[in-house]
């Protein structure tokens, strides 16, 4: 949808880096790992994004690679599982997951790969969601960032190459369906409001 321009990202505030930094960096990366960060801007206010975000028991909502997910837990909180099918094209069948982070205050979220069919060892992903603002309305800016093991055969860009592509389209799909979502809700409240009068 609408990605930064490398000035607007150096203009961003030090608190949009607070999970990220070790990702934007390269520090703190094994020599066999390689690292990046997304930036999406969405037109639609954060508590929206957020609730689609903050779903870890239902990632398919916005990820478009995931045919399945089955959750293991009787609650969102740290430490508890899912196990993910990813859709038939993509070097991977499965993947089992764990929650690391879910600060519903800061609006963080954070996952580790821990099995599964891929090839995407050792993945470990941070999103973060902070207000923006988008042509003069309130918007959310989504920070992904992620550092994963170079398989063996593989080079650091081949790896980075594939994995931000994964990473975006989930970004760019996340903003057309939350900004939807948003024309959805305001219409509704609109309709209530008119409705009360």
């Amino acid at each position: 949808m609408y990605q930064l321009t490398d000035e607007e990202v150096e203009k961003l505030p030090e608190e949009v880096w607070e999970y990220h930094r070790a990702r934007s960096g390269g520090a703190g990366i094994g020599p066999n790992e390689c690292c990046s960060v997304l930036i999406q801007r969405v037109r639609a206010p954060l508590p929206v994004v957020w609730s689609v975000v903050r779903r870890f028991d239902k990632p398919q909502l916005y990820k478009n690679f995931i045919r399945s997910c089955s959750f293991k837990g009787d609650e969102l909180r740290v430490g508890c599982t899912r196990e993910v099918t990813v859709v038939s094209g993509l070097p991977a069948t499965s993947s089992t997951e764990r929650l690391e982070i879910l600060d519903d205050d800061k609006h963080v979220l954070s996952f580790r790969v821990v099995g599964g069919d891929h090839r995407l060892n050792n993945y470990r992903s941070v999103t973060s969601l902070h207000e923006f603002d988008v042509e003069g309305a309130k918007g959310t800016l989504v920070v992904e960032s992620y550092v994963v093991d170079v398989p063996p055969g593989n080079t650091r860009q081949d790896t980075c190459l594939f994995t931000d592509t994964v990473v975006r389209c989930n970004l760019q799909s996340l903003a057309h369906m939350t900004e939807k979502l948003a024309v959805a809700c305001a219409s509704e409240q609109h309709r209530q409001l008119h409705q009360a009068r």
